[in-house]
């Protein structure tokens, strides 16, 4: 994770990403978690972190959380061997890191009803006879969260917790066009765009061209960039404010079925996309 990604509540509106915490900085509360001890001290420094839209500096962390400067600096060197924080790309402070977004994204997973969420996607599975998959955007990957495989599978397995680049996957492609202009242009600018296939989109400008025509349609398409001979369709997964959690994807062997036959099975995976979302929902019970 190389820039300040929105995406560490894996929710976002329609183009504008949201972090809001329950809480402002001027609460008192990182300064009362300080005084609980080191771990209190641990997650002061986390919450200040994860709650700004932009890079934490020393000397706002030290401001906030009213830690010393020796002890701010002793809990952000242990943050950064762990992984929890990482230093911003362009050295302007520090942001989540690896460790962390990948525990908030375990978090989500688990807010909603695992063995629901399961059934909801073997069931469009099944109607379509092909993989399907759930998925968030996790700096310039998507993260697996959940993963049904069609009774004649690809070949190629990826398990819930695996990981694929985000550049040329439908589910990749449809979650960065939902980020807002300002977070995807740090984005495209940092991750590497490696080529996988001979249709990979590698070229910049490409792949924004790419980008606005799927935050256009509201479907992400993968023609072979990913694994030859295999295509891919996604639908985002929506909160009741339209914020994005996710997305949905469909995958088959062009051999079988071509990209315009995976787009006809769109209003079934946007059926299913609205059955996943409500798993989200309070009084959902487990």
């Amino acid at each position: 994770m190389t820039s300040k990604q929105r995406q560490f509540t894996v929710v976002e509106r329609s183009g504008v990403a949201s972090r809001g915490p329950s809480y402002g900085v001027d609460d008192g509360r990182p300064e009362h978690l300080t005084e609980l001890g080191v771990t209190g001290k641990t997650f002061s420094v986390l919450e200040v972190v994860s709650m700004n839209t932009e890079p934490t500096g020393m000397a706002e962390i030290i401001r906030v959380t009213g830690m010393t400067k020796p002890t701010a600096h002793r809990v952000v060197k242990a943050l950064l061997e762990m992984g929890y924080l990482e230093r911003d790309a362009q050295d302007r402070g520090f942001i989540e890191g690896v460790s962390l977004v990948s525990l908030a994204h375990r978090v989500l997973a688990a807010s909603a009803p695992r063995s629901l969420r399961h059934s909801v996607l073997q069931g469009l599975s099944e109607q379509v006879g092909e993989t399907c998959n759930f998925g968030v955007l996790s700096g310039g990957e998507v993260m697996y969260l959940d993963r049904v495989e069609a009774k004649w599978p690809l070949g190629l397995r990826f398990d819930a917790g695996s990981r694929v680049p985000a550049h040329c996957t439908a589910i990749g492609k449809l979650l960065l066009s939902s980020l807002d202009d300002r977070d995807l242009e740090v984005l495209i600018e940092t991750m590497p765009l490696s080529s996988y296939t001979s249709s990979t989109i590698t070229d910049k400008r490409a792949l924004k061209a790419a980008l606005k025509d799927i935050r256009r349609d509201g479907i992400g398409t993968d023609d072979q960039e990913f694994m030859s001979g295999v295509v891919c369709v996604a639908v985002p997964v929506r909160g009741d404010d339209g914020r994005v959690l996710g997305g949905i994807a469909m995958s088959a062997p062009e051999a079988r079925m071509t990209l315009n036959e995976v787009l006809g099975f769109v209003p079934q995976m946007k059926q299913t996309a609205e059955r996943l979302a409500a798993t989200y929902r309070r009084g959902v019970e487990r």
